[in-house]
């Protein structure tokens, strides 16, 4: 793992830490649990996560980017999808315009089978 992505154990264990910002790139259906990938054991999303969808962070100009996230000298962020590859893009995207931005690239797939992780559903 290198220094621009997250794994299960320390995301879990950062969850009540107001320093982090946790970024969910799905779809809106996807963040609410409505839909989702049949792989996966349970829908919904990480606790305390905004959804933010990859495509509205692609060629968003930096001054969007902080009025919906913040300023960048601000909190850390960490992004997650389903799989981690829209997260990795999206969190690559956000370095470019001055946040630190790691990806959690076990993302949705990875948490939704850890039961005894907390999930939300819903908007």
């Amino acid at each position: 793992m290198t220094d621009e992505e997250i794994g299960l154990d320390e995301l879990a264990g950062r969850l009540q830490d107001d320093g982090l910002t946790l970024v969910d790139v799905r779809t809106p259906a996807e963040y609410s649990g409505a839909a989702g990938a049949p792989c996966d054991p349970r829908q919904g999303h990480i606790p305390g996560a905004r959804n933010v969808e990859l495509a509205a962070l692609m060629g968003a100009p930096a001054e969007m980017l902080r009025a919906s996230l913040g300023p960048a000298d601000g909190a850390e962020i960490v992004c997650y999808c389903h799989s981690g590859s829209r997260s990795g893009l999206a969190a690559v995207l956000l370095r470019g315009a001055g946040y630190r931005a790691r990806n959690y690239a076990g993302s949705w797939h990875e948490w939704s089978r850890a039961a005894e992780l907390p999930i939300e559903r819903g908007v």
